[in-house]
């Protein structure tokens, strides 16, 4: 069996990249994640990215992702783990909660 055969299918579905305003707080916010063939959000990357206040990690103020075959967010070039991640759904609503709290 071939390594491409091997590995498994992910499809994109979510691949959005959002500019803020000056006002709003500047920046960006991107948002990605691939579905297995049963329509499972399996990986994902999430992330406020602004270089006035974060230059490091690419821009990366904050965010989420379940790269390296776990779930964990990114706070200013710090990883922490996400022990009680619930789903793709709820990681969505605390990134939003999260990026409303730091431009208010």
């Amino acid at each position: 069996m071939s390594k491409s055969t091997r590995q498994k299918k992910f499809t994109k579905v979510v691949d959005e990249r959002s500019s803020l305003s000056s006002k709003r707080g500047g920046g960006s916010v991107r948002v990605e994640a691939w579905e297995d063939q049963s329509g499972d959000v399996v990986k994902y990357n999430i992330a406020y990215i602004n270089h006035a206040i974060y230059q490091g990690d690419n821009g990366r103020v904050f965010g989420y992702d379940n790269a390296h075959n776990y779930h964990h967010r990114h706070n200013r070039g710090y990883i922490y783990p996400v022990d009680d991640f619930i789903g793709y759904e709820d990681i969505i609503e605390r990134f939003e909660s999260e990026l409303k709290e730091l431009l208010s």
